[in-house]
C-alpha cells in the first residue's frame, strides 16, 4: 500500500501532543494562582446577605475582606485582630507555612507557621490532628515583659510587634514565649549548606511592618528575633494574610474580633472553641475549633 504523505509523523504528532497537554494543565492552574494571589483591593461583594459556612471558598474569602475593610475605617485602638483556625478541617498540607514563608522571605530554618501534628492511640486504631501555630498575638504577653531594651511591644489593635533597630538578640522573649512562636535569625541562607551564591529570592525585600529590608550580613533582622506579624502589611492594605488565602482545607479564618457582625468574632464564639495553653492567663487571639 502506498504510504500517505499528508499524515504526521509520528514524532511530530507527540510534539503537538504534548503542546496541548501543557496548555490543558496551564489553563487548570492559572485560576488557581490567581484566586490566591490577586490584588484584593480589586475584588468586592455585597455582604448584605448572611453567608452560610458551608458557601464557597470565595464566599468565605470575600466577607473577610470585607470584614478588614470595615475594621480599616475604625480608629486603631478600636480594632483587635484576630484569627480563628477549624481544626477539624486542617487537612495538614503545610500549604500556610509554605506561604508564609514565601510572602514574608524567611531564611532557611525559620517558620512564623508551623503545622504540629498531634497523634492519638495505637496501631492499628491511630488517629492525627494537625494544628497550625502562628504567633497567637496574646492580649497578655509575657514576651514584651522580659524585653530588656523594650523592642517588642503590643499595638493598639493587638498585634505584638518587634522593633529590629532596637533589638539585640538576647533572646530573653523567645523563653518567656510558652508557645515557641518566636524564632532567631541567625544570618544563613539556603546556599550556605551547598555551597554557591545567594539565590535571586533570598535578594528580595521582605514586606515585613512595611518596612522592606533586604536581608544583608551585620544589618537587620540579621541578629534579631522575628516572629508572624498576621501578615500586618497586608491587613493595613484591606487584604488576607498570606495563611488564610493559601488554605485549601478552608481552615483558617481572620478578621476584627470586636466586631460582631466580622466572621472571626462570630466563630470564636461556638461552644466547641479552645485557645492553647489558656490556663497561663496569655488570653491569646488564635481561637481553634475541634
Amino acid at each position: 500500500m502506498k504510504k500517505d504523505n499528508k499524515k504526521p509523523e509520528r514524532r511530530e504528532f507527540l510534539k503537538k501532543a504534548s503542546k496541548v497537554s501543557l496548555a490543558t494543565i496551564a489553563s487548570a492552574l492559572l485560576p488557581m494562582s490567581v484566586m490566591g494571589l490577586a490584588n484584593e483591593e480589586e475584588i468586592s461583594i455585597s455582604t448584605s446577605e448572611p453567608i452560610d459556612k458551608s458557601g464557597s471558598v470565595d464566599e468565605l474569602k470575600n466577607r473577610m475582606r470585607e470584614d478588614i475593610k470595615r475594621a480599616m475605617k475604625k480608629p486603631i485602638d478600636e480594632r483587635r485582630w484576630g484569627m480563628v483556625i477549624d481544626l477539624r478541617k486542617c487537612v495538614g498540607c503545610n500549604g500556610c507555612t509554605i506561604a508564609c514563608i514565601t510572602e514574608n522571605k524567611l531564611p532557611p530554618g525559620m517558620a512564623y507557621r508551623p503545622v504540629l501534628t498531634e497523634t492519638h492511640g495505637t496501631y492499628p486504631n491511630v488517629s492525627r490532628r494537625f494544628i497550625p501555630r502562628p504567633c497567637l498575638q496574646c492580649d497578655n504577653p509575657p514576651c514584651t515583659e522580659v524585653c530588656p531594651v523594650n523592642a517588642t511591644w503590643k499595638r493598639k489593635d493587638g498585634i505584638i510587634t518587634i522593633d529590629y533597630d532596637q533589638c539585640i538578640g538576647c533572646r530573653y522573649c523567645i523563653t518567656a514565649c510558652p508557645y515557641s512562636a518566636r524564632s532567631f535569625d541567625s544570618g544563613f541562607f539556603y546556599n550556605d549548606f551547598a555551597g554557591g551564591e545567594k539565590q535571586p529570592y533570598e535578594k528580595l525585600p521582605s514586606p515585613e511592618y512595611n518596612e522592606n529590608r533586604v536581608r544583608e550580613e551585620g544589618s537587620s533582622p540579621i541578629g534579631n528575633v522575628r516572629k508572624c506579624t498576621f501578615c500586618l502589611h497586608r491587613v493595613e492594605k484591606g487584604e488576607l494574610p498570606a495563611c488564610v488565602l493559601t488554605c485549601m482545607g478552608r481552615a483558617t479564618y481572620f478578621g476584627d474580633l470586636n466586631d460582631s457582625k466580622s466572621l472571626v468574632s462570630e466563630l470564636a464564639g461556638n461552644p466547641n472553641v479552645m485557645r492553647l495553653k489558656e490556663e497561663l492567663g496569655t488570653s491569646p487571639k488564635v481561637f481553634y475549633l475541634t
